[in-house]
């Protein structure tokens, strides 16, 4: 068993051992929550509707980025330098991300117009378009992250899957037509505003003294400005292989593709409730001791490796027998598109792990420009891969582009190879016992 603990151990293992058991205690209920009532949920619409709320959610993802501004990992930092400042950057991110917010959606409506998209499809995107409105609260869980305290948004998350699923089991009983579930997802995000807003009442501290300014709100820009270019190229090859498919193809086949991929994406909640533990603990290491810090993370990509492994493993070995049995003959084709599209993992953990290099060493260019490439590379194999192999060429696609852009890209530049060293490493520590029971 991993002494994951270690990687905690900065100022107290308790604080940010429970801080993580909390995060994947959520994350744990999303991973129920997908393989139960989102294998009920693939089964009752069919890929042909599957294919139709996948590629809603996909589009919508794209655009969410914009809305975001690059701003969450800056504002954790931020709020880890200086507390005192807590209610100027909150009131700050707020209106900031409202703004992203309307400017997105008249986005999104002026793209559907270029596209030909059936209305119903048009109907999926706008409506699933509105959660972004409510995730400008976010601010909130970027202060409890800032002092370890993700219990408060966990429970918050908890409660939001918990009603979801019951609200997506009633409509599956109830014959409810597609864009339902649309709407549910929109309530999913009310419920998580409201738990963020009663957690931070909760914890003594008051909306009402947020406030916004112009000074913060360009110092802030100002940091995330690569972030954002990032963050829209991360969505882009992370999400565009559904859209794409959807255009080169037809929505059926997006429904199949979907399959693969959100059997995948479970698991990256897992590296999320990891990564975004530690990196107020990297933050602190990394002002007072860069070798302790080098050793932390270097502990962070051997246990984060590991796990992708093993889970990569356990999916080559098992696909061709667990997707027919719980999603039907429908979706069999997808056991062979999961056998190569899992090992995508390894790259997006490593990708996840490494934003905490990246930021703790100002080098947030460097982090925006290996997800371009990684962008632009998805796309352009994709434009081929598609219409020369079908399905099966876009998880060659996405397998190819995580691998350069979550790995390959660090060897190429002066700053960022110290961080390829570190994940080759935890490439290598995968054949040694030790690292197995006592990560270095």
């Amino acid at each position: 068993m991993f002494k994951v603990k270690q990687l905690f151990s900065n100022q107290g293992i308790g604080k940010y051992f429970t801080n993580t058991v909390w995060l994947l205690a959520e994350k744990g209920a999303r991973i129920i929550d997908a393989f139960f009532v989102g294998i009920w949920l693939a089964r009752y619409l069919g890929p042909d509707d599957f294919g139709i709320l996948s590629y809603a959610e996909s589009f919508v993802y794209l655009f969410a980025a914009f809305a975001a501004l690059g701003l969450d990992q800056i504002v954790v930092r931020e709020l880890v330098k200086d507390e005192s400042k807590r209610d100027e950057i909150l009131g700050t991110t707020l209106v900031l991300r409202l703004l992203g917010f309307l400017i997105m959606y008249g986005g999104v409506i002026f793209v559907l117009h270029l596209l030909n998209n059936s209305p119903l499809t048009n109907t999926m995107v706008m409506i699933i378009a509105l959660t972004i409105g409510f995730q400008s609260i976010r601010g909130i869980d970027f202060y409890f992250q800032s002092k370890v305290l993700s219990k408060y948004v966990a429970i918050s998350n908890l409660l939001a899957v918990l009603v979801l699923s019951i609200v997506k089991i009633a409509l599956i009983i109830s014959n409810a037509p597609l864009h339902y579930f649309a709407y549910a997802l929109v309530l999913e995000w009310v419920i998580i505003a409201i738990g963020y807003i009663i957690s931070y009442v909760y914890n003594r501290l008051s909306i009402w003294k947020w406030r916004f300014k112009i000074a913060v709100a360009k110092s802030l820009l100002k940091k995330s400005w690569v972030l954002i270019i990032g963050s829209v190229a991360a969505a882009l090859y992370m999400k565009i292989d559904q859209v794409m498919i959807n255009e080169i193809l037809d929505e059926r086949s997006v429904g199949i593709y979907s399959v693969a991929v959100k059997l995948t994406s479970i698991w990256i909640f897992v590296t999320v409730a990891i990564t975004q533990s530690v990196f107020p603990s990297l933050v602190s290491t990394r002002k007072k001791d860069k070798a302790l810090f080098l050793k932390r993370l270097q502990q962070l990509y051997d246990v984060l490796i590991k796990i992708a492994v093993v889970v990569c493993i356990l999916y080559t070995i098992f696909a061709n027998y667990f997707v027919p049995l719980l999603f039907g003959n429908e979706y069999t084709e997808s056991s062979h598109l999961l056998m190569f599209y899992i090992w995508s993992i390894v790259f997006v953990f490593l990708s996840n792990g490494s934003w905490g290099y990246y930021l703790n060493e100002n080098l947030e260019k460097f982090s925006s420009i290996r997800l371009v490439i990684g962008a632009i590379i998805n796309i352009t194999l994709n434009i081929f891969f598609i219409k020369w192999y079908g399905l099966i060429g876009a998880a060659y696609a996405t397998l190819i582009s995580y691998a350069i852009s979550g790995y390959l890209v660090n060897a190429l530049f002066t700053k960022t190879r110290e961080n390829f060293y570190l994940q080759t490493r935890a490439f290598l520590n995968i054949f040694k016992l030790n690292t197995w029971t006592n990560p270095l």
